[in-house]
């Protein structure tokens, strides 16, 4: 490409459309899907209910006794409950999700023994 022989009229309408586009790229990889992540966040919060295994950010794992209007009561061992913001929770813990996992820690811990014999 000859860069002589550009105008100043072409200058400034290239700058505006490279502009334009490092602002559509910047949405649609960085904007875009944190808006997304925020409603799917916001989805699980409005739907919990008692009886759902859930996690917080602090890394506290339990089910749900009781759901208020701002905080839920969490059971984290028997008959050992504390009080947390809806906000705080991060991963609602499904049925087969677990098991799931606890089949992949068995799977491993197999494969790990078979190997050392």
């Amino acid at each position: 490409m000859d860069w002589s022989n550009w105008t100043s009229a072409e200058g400034p309408f290239s700058m505006i459309f490279l502009i334009t586009a490092m602002m559509a790229v910047l949405y649609f990889v960085l904007l875009r899907p944190q808006a997304k992540q925020q409603k799917q966040q916001q989805q699980l919060i409005d739907s919990l209910k008692k009886g759902d295994e859930v996690v917080l950010s602090c890394g506290i794992a339990g089910r749900i006794f009781a759901v208020e209007d701002r905080f839920i009561l969490l059971e984290i061992a028997e008959r050992v409950r504390i009080r947390a913001l809806r906000e705080a929770v991060q991963v609602r813990i499904n049925k087969t999700h677990t098991a799931t996992v606890q089949a992949k820690e068995a799977q491993q811990s197999t494969a790990s023994t078979g190997k050392s014999s």
